[in-house]
């Protein structure tokens, strides 16, 4: 089984339950994504290889002509936008993919939701493809992009647009899934993110509340420094209501908030460790970070950044298990009053909690496999 990501730990973090299930249960599996991301992959514990060279900000800015690229500012726009440049890397991947394929040929493809060199690659090997969500995004504005981006690759089949998968497993509770979204295989949500070495304070916690803060398993230090201001603020508001507030970040960023704000606890930690022992997540909207929190069960304050982000995070607030504020709304007081409001009422967390149960109650992912490759 051949398993492709994409440019972000967050793509690996969610197809590596399904891989290490294959994999458990003795299948031959290799997963796929950008060279940066295979030593994500193999610290999963999953054999790598690099579909592309090139960084996941190259298909983001240009064109296939080297041309610069602006992303739109138009919600609709912007997911086709999307749709393009997710498709631009997998015409990148195509060639190194189909020689690794040659040589060592996969019998069923699993791509992510914007892994679309996966039916490419499946178009020509002739094999099943599988498309499994990262998350709980709406895809169905972004792949009419991905369409037309690739219509150069998709010409020699005679065909117009991506074919669908032949089966389609969805990680989003069904309480989350959109009306009329396409029907699909439940799979329970099982969090896999880079680990550490645990420390006492990471799984256990103190008599003070406790709120975490991030920003995905991409921040950059250049994004970070843009709100280092806002997260200095925060901190104080949270030390004069006594909360304890946890800033998971690369070290280097987080050495950097440390000598800012003295006594935060900041630092890149397992996220599925510690959510749980967390009264609120605050953070950028991310698929994963969300659904990390409602497995944990822990409401949630959501900021999204981008477009496709949006819709996802309104369904969550929907439901009452977050609150989500959307750019312009995002101001630092109204951030404080939020994260003041999902502390001081237990609506948000006994919603959350209902959440979580029902993402227990979805399918594992090795019942899941069982379906998709019979004894």
């Amino acid at each position: 089984m051949l398993f492709v990501a994409a440019g972000s730990p967050a793509t690996v973090f969610a197809l590596a339950p399904l891989a290490t299930a294959a994999r458990n249960a003795g299948h031959q599996v290799v997963m796929a994504a950008n060279d940066d991301m295979v030593p994500v992959i193999t610290a999963s514990g999953l054999p790598g290889v690099a579909t592309t060279d090139l960084p996941i900000r190259h298909f983001i800015t240009t064109d296939r002509d080297g041309r610069p690229e602006e992303i739109p500012s138009d919600p609709v726009e912007q997911a086709l936008f999307t749709g393009r440049w997710f498709a631009r890397m997998a015409a990148s991947s195509l060639p190194r993919m189909l020689e690794f394929c040659r040589a060592w040929r996969p019998e069923l493809i699993v791509g992510g939701t914007m892994s679309y060199v996966a039916p490419l690659l499946a178009l020509h090997l002739g094999v099943p493809h599988v498309r499994q969500t990262w998350d709980a995004i709406e895809a169905d504005g972004i792949h009419p992009g991905a369409d037309a981006e690739l219509r150069p690759e998709l010409a020699g089949f005679g065909l117009e647009r991506l074919p669908d998968p032949d089966v389609f497993v969805d990680i989003c509770p069904p309480s989350l899934r959109p009306a009329g979204a396409a029907p699909a295989r439940p799979m329970r949500y099982v969090p896999a993110n880079a680990q550490r070495r645990l420390e006492p304070w990471m799984y256990g916690r103190g008599e003070r509340r406790r709120v975490l803060v991030t920003s995905g398993s991409r921040v950059a230090k250049e994004s970070y420094d843009q709100n280092f201001a806002f997260l200095r603020g925060l901190a104080k508001d949270f030390a004069a209501w006594d909360v304890e507030l946890i800033v998971a970040a690369p070290d280097a960023v987080a050495d950097a908030l440390r000598e800012d704000v003295p006594g935060v606890r900041a630092g890149w930690v397992p996220l599925d460790v510690v959510a749980p022992t967390c009264d609120a997540l605050v953070h950028h909207g991310g698929g994963v970070s969300t659904l990390t929190g409602l497995n944990a069960g822990v409401p949630q304050l959501l900021v999204p950044r981008g477009a496709v982000l949006e819709k996802p995070a309104r369904r969550v607030a929907g439901l009452g298990a977050a609150i989500t504020l959307l750019p312009g709304e995002d101001t630092a007081d109204a951030i404080a009053d939020s994260c003041q409001e999902l502390l001081s009422k237990d609506t948000y967390g006994e919603r959350a909690r209902e959440l979580s149960r029902e993402i227990a109650a979805m399918p594992s992912p090795a019942s899941v496999l069982d379906t998709l490759v019979p004894a």
